[in-house]
């Protein structure tokens, strides 16, 4: 069986987001199976990583930052501000889907793992999540 829900995130500043709660309080998730979650943006991303230390989520966006900078001369598609085109490519790096087995309801995640919704944009608004469960 197959169920797809949307997600409607509320809006987050620019940054790495741990939103696990956020995301199991939104599911009836079965005894077993797969959630698929997929942002609907281009300018966003999805991971999984450490859910103790905020340290981790603030390095994240320091070392993006500094793989993929603002302002670059270099950079062609412009018109929508220096933080558009830089989000394009870091949401690619990062990826807009993450896949996670179920077990026994639960999200069959290791003790220090957390879903990261990673904002690249400044000022993104609300942006959405398909999650579809596999049973």
């Amino acid at each position: 069986m197959v169920e797809q829900k949307i997600i409607r995130l509320p809006e987050f500043r620019r940054g790495f987001h741990l939103i696990t709660n956020v995301i199991e309080s939104h599911l009836d998730l079965p005894d077993k199976g797969i959630l698929n979650l997929f942002v609907q943006h281009t300018s966003a991303g999805l991971t999984i990583n450490e859910n103790a230390d905020p340290s981790v989520r603030h390095d994240f966006e320091t070392i993006l930052n500094k793989i993929v900078p603002e302002g670059c001369e270099e950079y062609t598609h412009t018109l929508e501000g220096c933080d558009d085109m830089p989000a394009h490519v870091k949401s690619s790096l990062m990826s807009p889907s993450i896949t996670i087995p179920i077990t026994n309801g639960r999200l069959n995640m290791g003790t220090w793992q957390g879903i990261y919704f990673c904002e690249f944009r400044n000022f993104g608004g609300h942006r959405n999540i398909v999650a579809t469960i596999y049973s």
